[in-house]
């Protein structure tokens, strides 16, 4: 089979560099380039030192376009200005890892319509598209936790969620927040209520549940740890454990990443894998759910590379099947 060619623009940040060690390691992708302005003509392990030995490949400060796959992994509102000021083939897949085309009304530019690339939600609409708006990591975290309950109309009331990331999630410039004195023996809450990813998380709902009205109670906090979410979401329920434990296990059957555990969980057991694991508990009328995913994983690069091997017909675990560090 003739190896899928990639082409990474913005290469030199957390998802760009997870993005190239996933790609390195798998058995049907040839990496074409990985653009970065910054550091150009250095050695991709210079500045992924984790690279270091498994690659002699540099950094470029242009692209081309006889690749097949194309993964943008700048900031939020590059992507758009990337897509005006290049001219991409429509053979080219594109696979955004910004926020720039999740929601439905920004998700066309420069003549593409992008899917909303979660493929729990999505993997029918992912296997034919050509561009795709990969999910934000809490959107990720907090959707699979729910998309079974909205699968059933089971939503309703508010919906309280608790999650924390860790300070990959931040990105890689340094900033107040990112500081390791401050970040260390540290705890924080920033943006209630009102975090990036409500919209996208409350869009996927509707999907499967149209008629849904229920508010989203969102509190994001800031970990005192370097990669991985841990979300704990509370929920209103009539059905007992079993029963929902059935849903659950129904829906997620035929995909391979999502599994339930009937043990507590801990985000240990994500990291550095590419699985979301979920967590159910029923009392006094309430299902408090626990999701625990890698925030650069499954909640960033993992999934992109999940779903490029959709879209060119390959096994959804090509290259992803990883185990987690659990020490």
């Amino acid at each position: 089979m003739k190896k899928i060619k990639a082409g990474i623009i913005g290469g030199a940040g957390y998802t760009g560099g997870e993005i190239i060690r996933l790609l390195l390691l798998h058995p049907d992708v040839e990496i074409a380039f990985v653009q970065s302005a910054s550091s150009a003509d250095q050695l991709l392990s210079d500045v992924h030192t984790d690279l270091l030995g498994d690659t002699e490949l540099k950094f470029v400060a242009d692209h081309r376009m006889d690749i097949d796959v194309l993964f943008l992994c700048g900031g939020h509102d590059a992507a758009r200005k990337f897509l005006k000021e290049n001219d991409i083939p429509d053979s080219v897949v594109v696979i955004d890892l910004s926020q720039d085309f999740r929601h439905s009304d920004k998700n066309t530019a420069s003549g593409r319509s992008f899917i909303y690339g979660l493929p729990e939600l999505n993997r029918e609409k992912i296997k034919v598209a050509k561009s795709i708006a990969n999910p934000g990591c809490f959107a990720t975290s907090i959707e699979l936790a729910l998309l079974p309950l909205s699968a059933a109309g089971a939503l309703r009331g508010d919906i309280y969620i608790n999650a924390t990331t860790g300070s990959t999630g931040a990105g890689q410039a340094p900033g107040a927040t990112t500081h390791f004195s401050w970040r260390d023996s540290n705890l924080s809450v920033y943006k209630p209520f009102a975090h990036q990813h409500l919209r996208e998380i409350a869009e996927s709902l509707k999907v499967l549940q149209p008629e849904l009205a229920s508010d989203l109670v969102f509190i994001p906090q800031r970990g005192n740890f370097t990669r991985g979410i841990h979300s704990a979401i509370v929920v209103r329920t009539d059905e007992s454990l079993e029963t929902l434990l059935g849903l659950y296990e129904n829906y997620y059957s035929v995909h391979p990443f999502v599994h339930m555990s009937r043990r507590e969980i801990d985000m240990k057991q994500v990291v550095n894998t590419n699985k979301c694991l979920l967590h159910l508990e029923v009392s006094d009328g309430k299902v408090l759910i626990t999701s625990v995913i890698d925030n650069l994983l499954k909640g960033a690069s993992g999934q992109a590379v999940q779903n490029m091997n959709i879209i060119f017909g390959l096994s959804e675990t090509t290259g992803l099947l990883l185990k987690p560090s659990a020490f």
